[in-house]
């Protein structure tokens, strides 16, 4: 009997260091997660203090937000291929160590365009960073508990949307040290450098189980064509719709065609694409990624005009801002939370759909409240709209993440993680770019207050008619995502699985 138990206690020992290494490692990454959500809505609630103390125009304030998002879009893909090839935990890892002295270089920036330059930085920093928290969590966590996982994860994106507009509003009031708005960027030198202490202890390192080269022909077209794409839409108004503003948003389009044709010859050639379009024929995949897509948009549009209605349209306070806006965080935590573990196994994508009708419904009600109560509109009287739109969100975030992954090959989870965050950024940062049209383009130029406080008024109630319209969208192109989830059955684990789990718990 004596001889059983010690036999086997060395498989006890070992999956119990699994089970406690894995839960560490997915609370720092996800605090990963949770200060790159923070650190944009943060700069959004910032931005007419960042304005005011620097001078910045309405175009370098755009660029604050817009500069971050391009960065992180064209570097995502990339991002996680070279998580696949040398390591997530090592790509991790510089990704928040740069992540940290970007946030450094910003909260020191002396001027409007060293603040830019910091934030795009920031950007690419986060773009090494980010794809590698999906993709160890789909290394580190067997099928049958993704479900949970992905909960937290929701839950996590309702709270980045909570602490970020509160923590912006308060250390901008606070005023700390005479610093203004710097102490938003500076908050996150301790957070990166115990996440970078603590990431190095505890993440188990992982890879594709094949070598795999960098496509560099591949990083190359993806760059070039996001790029071309999308600084024409940022610039564009400012610099008065130019032709070949046109002719660059036209030829991305023959860029992308030929990024294809390339990767499926790299594919053939060596099994080394940047792009692994293979995933693109598995169907929750390719569903999936076509709505964070135009999700991304929506987003980009509404959070921004958002922002600059309630504190140039109205003139609230970055405080008074950052509390209006917690029934929504509140309500996109719980409904995330909610939504993976209740409702997608019973309902499937209804769930979703039922996510894209209830944000529109919150949209039209914050129409009607914005026409009907005008400049005289209070906090209170926008919590009923949040509440529905956060409710909408939330069954949206943390199931669509689950269905895109569910059924990737792990190999390949890097470069889906990639293209999943890549895809999104691209949205946001397309929606930031259509600002210019949807809402600045609806402002006149030579206003003065009060007209101007109106002009943002009305672009507001303008912009939310996109914004919905993006979501009707949304909901039609969610009937091609699979009726279904695949069932994650508890105590269900392949031997690859069993593997994996037991290797996480060796020292790296």
């Amino acid at each position: 009997m004596t001889s059983t138990a010690t036999s086997s206690n060395p498989e006890t020992a070992a999956s119990a260091a699994a089970d406690r290494r894995r839960w560490f490692a997915l609370a720092i990454v996800m605090t990963a997660a949770f200060m790159d959500l923070v650190d944009v809505t943060i700069v959004n609630i910032a931005i007419p203090s960042i304005q005011k103390d620097t001078g910045a125009s309405f175009s370098s304030i755009q660029w604050i937000t817009a500069g971050y998002a391009l960065a992180f879009a064209a570097g995502l893909i990339t991002g996680g291929r070279l998580g696949d090839i040398h390591g997530r935990k090592k790509l991790f890892l510089l990704g928040i160590g740069g992540f940290t002295l970007a946030s450094a270089l910003c909260g020191f920036a002396a001027n409007p365009e060293m603040l830019v330059a910091s934030r795009i930085l920031q950007g690419a920093m986060a773009a090494m960073m980010v794809p590698q928290v999906l993709s160890i969590v789909h290394a580190t966590f067997p099928a049958h508990e993704r479900g949970k996982v992905f909960g937290l994860f929701g839950a996590v994106v309702g709270l980045g949307a909570v602490s970020g507009p509160l923590l912006g509003a308060l250390l901008t009031e606070w005023n700390l040290f005479g610093l203004e708005w710097r102490p938003i960027f500076l908050i996150n030198l301790p957070v990166g450098i115990a996440g970078l202490i603590l990431g190095t202890k505890f993440i188990s390192e992982s890879k594709a189980p094949r070598a795999l080269k960098l496509d560099l022909v591949g990083v190359v077209l993806v760059t070039l064509g996001l790029l071309m794409l999308l600084y024409p839409l940022t610039r564009g108004r400012e610099l008065g719709w130019p032709l070949w503003g046109y002719l660059s948003m036209a030829g991305s389009v023959l860029v992308f065609g030929g990024l294809i044709a390339y990767e499926r010859m790299k594919a053939r050639r060596d099994g080394s694409p940047l792009i692994e379009l293979s995933l693109f024929k598995v169907k929750s995949f390719a569903a999936g990624i076509a709505v964070q897509a135009t999700f991304g948009v929506g987003l980009g549009i509404f959070f921004l005009v958002w922002t600059l209605y309630m504190q140039i349209g109205l003139g609230w306070s970055a405080l008074r801002a950052g509390l209006t806006g917690v029934p929504f965080s509140i309500a996109v935590s719980v409904a995330a939370g909610l939504s993976v573990q209740k409702l997608v196994p019973r309902f499937g994508r209804k769930v979703l759909q039922a996510g894209a009708l209830t944000m529109v419904a919150g949209l039209l009600i914050y129409i009607w409240e914005a026409d009907h109560y005008g400049m005289a509109i209070s906090s209170w009287q926008m919590a009923l709209p949040l509440v529905v739109m956060g409710l909408g969100m939330g069954l949206i975030v943390a199931p669509l993440t689950d269905a895109v992954l569910s059924e990737v090959p792990k190999e390949h989870s890097g470069s889906a993680s990639g293209l999943i965050n890549t895809v999104q950024q691209m949205g946001n940062a397309l929606g930031l770019g259509l600002v210019s049209v949807v809402f600045f383009g609806s402002i006149g130029d030579g206003l003065v207050p009060p007209q101007l406080n109106q002009a943002f008024v009305d672009g507001f109630e303008h912009s939310l008619w996109y914004v919905a319209g993006v979501l009707a969208v949304i909901f039609v192109v969610m009937f091609a995502l699979p009726a279904r989830p695949r069932q994650h059955v508890e105590g269900a684990i392949d031997e690859a699985e069993l593997l994996d789990l037991t290797k996480s718990a060796q020292p790296v």
